[in-house]
C-alpha cells in the first residue's frame, strides 16, 4: 500500500467520523449550551494528549505556539460558527452546507496565491449556489439564522485547511495537534466566561457524547487530518471530504428522524456534484481552462 493510498484511506474513516458528529452535536447541544460544549471537548482532547504525549510535546518553540495558536483560532471560530447555527438548523442541513467548505478552499487559494479561477471552480459554485438554494427553498426548509453561521463555518474551516497545508510540514504532528486543541480550549474557555450563560445537563447521555466528540471525533481526527493530508493531494483529500455530508443524513435520520425531503435532497446531490467539479478542475482538461491568458506564459519560478 503507497502512502497516499493508505492516507486517503484513513481520511475516508475521518469523513465518517465527522458525518457522524453533526447528529452527535445535535444531541449534545440539547444538554449543555454551545460554547461550554466546544470548550469542554477541545480541553478534554488537549489534556488527553498532555498526559500521554507530554515527553514527544516538550519543549515548543515561540513560532511554533505562534503558528499553532494561529491554526487553533480558525479551528475555533469554524466550530463555534457551526454548533450555534446547529441549534437553529438540522444536523442533515448543516452537514451539507459545511460541505461548502472544500469549494471555499481553491476560491481562497485564489486570493491568497493570486490565481486567477479555473472554468471548474466557476461551474462548481454556480451548481453549489443552485444546490444551496434548493437545500434552503420555501418549499423545503427556509435559509435561517443557523444556516447563515454553518455558511459562516465553512469559510472558516476552509481559512483553516489553507493554513494546514502551510503549517504542517513545520513542526511534528503530535505538537501541531496538540497546540491546535490547546489553543482552541482556550479561546473557547475565554468566550464562554465572555459571552455565555452556560447550561449543563449531569447525564449519562452527555458524558457518552462527550467522550465520543472528543477521543473520535477531535483528538482521533485532528491527528488524522494533521498527520495524513500531506500525504495526498488538497483535490484528492477534498473529494473524500465531499462524501461527509451523505454519512451525516444517514446517521441523522437513524438517531434523529430527520428527513430533508425531495427538495433538500436535490439540492444536496447539486453541492455534492458542484463540489466534486470544483475539485476536479485541476485534472480535468476542459475544467482546466483558465481565465488568465497569461498563466501558460514562460516562468523564470522553479
Amino acid at each position: 500500500m503507497t502512502a497516499r493510498t493508505r492516507a486517503e484511506a484513513v481520511l475516508v474513516l475521518t469523513t465518517m467520523i465527522w458525518g457522524s458528529t453533526f447528529a452527535a452535536m445535535k444531541l449534545g447541544l440539547q444538554e449543555m449550551s454551545p460554547l461550554a460544549l466546544t470548550a469542554t471537548r477541545f480541553l478534554l482532547a488537549a489534556i488527553f494528549y498532555l498526559v500521554f504525549f507530554r515527553r514527544k510535546l516538550f519543549p515548543i518553540s515561540a513560532p511554533s505556539v505562534f503558528r499553532g495558536s494561529i491554526l487553533g483560532l480558525f479551528l475555533f471560530l469554524g466550530f463555534v460558527a457551526q454548533n450555534v447555527g446547529l441549534q437553529y438548523t438540522t444536523a442533515s442541513k448543516s452537514a451539507f452546507i459545511t460541505s461548502l467548505t472544500v469549494v471555499f478552499v481553491p476560491l481562497l487559494q485564489v486570493i491568497i496565491e493570486r490565481r486567477s479561477p479555473k472554468l471548474g471552480n466557476i461551474i462548481g459554485v454556480c451548481i453549489v449556489s443552485t444546490g444551496l438554494w434548493f437545500l434552503t427553498s420555501p418549499t423545503g426548509s427556509s435559509f435561517n439564522e443557523g444556516d447563515a453561521l454553518t455558511l459562516l463555518c465553512a469559510v472558516f474551516f476552509a481559512v483553516y485547511i489553507v493554513y494546514l497545508d502551510v503549517v504542517s510540514k513545520e513542526m511534528t504532528t503530535l505538537r501541531l495537534t496538540f497546540l491546535q486543541l490547546a489553543s482552541t480550549s482556550i479561546y473557547a474557555l475565554i468566550a464562554v466566561v465572555a459571552f455565555e450563560h452556560v447550561v449543563v445537563s449531569s447525564s449519562a447521555g452527555l458524558l457518552s457524547i462527550l467522550l465520543y466528540l472528543t477521543l473520535f471525533a477531535t483528538v482521533l481526527t485532528t491527528f488524522i487530518q494533521t498527520r495524513f493530508q500531506k500525504d495526498t493531494t488538497p483535490t484528492r483529500a477534498g473529494i473524500i471530504f465531499t462524501v461527509e455530508p451523505v454519512f451525516a443524513c444517514i446517521i441523522a435520520y437513524a438517531l434523529l428522524n430527520e428527513q430533508i425531503g425531495p427538495s433538500g435532497m436535490l439540492g444536496g446531490a447539486l453541492i455534492i456534484v458542484g463540489v466534486i467539479t470544483s475539485e476536479l478542475s485541476d485534472a480535468i482538461p476542459f475544467l482546466n481552462t483558465s481565465f488568465d491568458s497569461t498563466e501558460d506564459a514562460p516562468s523564470d519560478r522553479s
